[in-house]
């Protein structure tokens, strides 16, 4: 068995460094648009290295859409938007069969869902029926229609909106639905200075709906994200660390404040979240600071609390505060 030379893993370090800055570099593109949701644009990209999902919520205005459609022009990726709504029907989204006259059969009519990045916009207003029609897509990355399975572009991600605020008309997402995202990204209120930024770009003649004269452009292409996210699953995991993850998901199980803990999915899900915040750092491995800083995101979801818990105004961030303070952290 003969070493790998010095030179071909000097090689593959400097590969990896121009990737991490190509992938960082996509924040600074996606803040010529967005302002003060950094924490936002910086979970998009954790779920696009992990080839996961993103559930956005937050009240109407705080700039979810044009954060999605931001994200997508700095990766240089095709995106399309998806208006949920009460008549939205499964066809409207995965595509469905047509009849054409000329040749007397039928052919698949692609849906929105065959692009890069999926907006679902305000995914909680249309039935569930409809919602299940991204099931199979962001769980295998596949749409099946009449027996035939058609492959979705890669990269793929779903980025859906919800308003927390407007229950009249909406649909709650059921748990499995729910899993299927690996973030749940809280899109606050700006804070002052970063209110004050924005009204001063719009006063400077912005127009949110052209991202070119705002002068951001694409900084990596589809081959690039490929490989990032094939360098963030490479990222190593200590077994200490392994069992802190088990650990923490088994203190969700046994909180009293909660009736449905979370899942093995789930687990693997801080993994993958975990390794992808580890890379970009430049970490060879994942800490458990890694898995404390992506742990709420990644679980927030995924977690259902007792009734009388719910009524005495018990948060799950709370409670998944309490579990990471309540769970011994290995050394």
């Amino acid at each position: 068995m003969t070493d790998t030379p010095v030179s071909a893993i000097a090689d593959t370090a400097h590969e990896d460094a121009a990737l991490r800055e190509s992938m960082n570099r996509v924040r600074i593109e996606v803040g010529k648009a967005v302002v003060g949701q950094d924490g936002a644009i910086t979970g998009l990209l954790i779920a696009l290295l992990s080839r996961g999902h993103v559930l956005l919520e937050g009240v109407p205005g705080v700039a979810k859409t044009l954060l999605v459609r931001s994200f997508s022009r700095a990766l240089g990726l095709d995106t399309k938007r998806i208006q949920f709504t009460p008549d939205l029907m499964p066809g409207d989204v995965s595509g469905s069969l047509v009849y054409d006259a000329r040749t007397g059969e039928f052919e698949f009519r692609e849906g929105p869902v065959f692009t890069n990045i999926v907006l679902a916009d305000e995914i909680n207003r249309t039935p569930p029926k409809t919602q299940a029609a991204l099931l199979e897509a962001m769980e295998e990355h596949q749409v099946s229609t009449d027996g035939v399975s058609r492959r979705l572009p890669e990269p793929f991600l779903v980025a859906a909106t919800q308003n927390p605020i407007e229950h009249e008309g909406t649909y709650s997402l059921p748990e499995a639905q729910l899993d299927r995202f690996l973030l749940k990204l809280v899109i606050d209120m700006p804070s002052r200075d970063a209110e004050f930024a924005v009204l001063r770009r719009h006063a400077s003649g912005f127009d949110p709906q052209d991202l070119t004269a705002a002068g951001l452009e694409p900084v990596v292409n589809a081959d690039g994200i490929r490989a990032a996210q094939r360098a963030a699953a490479s990222v190593a995991v200590a077994d200490d660390v392994l069992a802190y993850v088990v650990d923490l998901a088994r203190a969700t199980r046994q909180s009293p404040s909660v009736q449905l803990g979370v899942s093995p999915r789930a687990s693997t899900a801080l993994l993958a979240a975990a390794k992808a915040w580890a890379w970009l750092g430049g970490y060879p491995a994942i800490t458990p600071d890694h898995v404390q800083t992506m742990l709420v995101p990644a679980w927030r979801h995924r977690i259902r609390l007792r009734p009388d818990a719910e009524l005495e105004g018990v948060s799950i961030d709370a409670v998944l505060g309490s579990v990471l303070q309540q769970t011994r952290v290995p050394i």
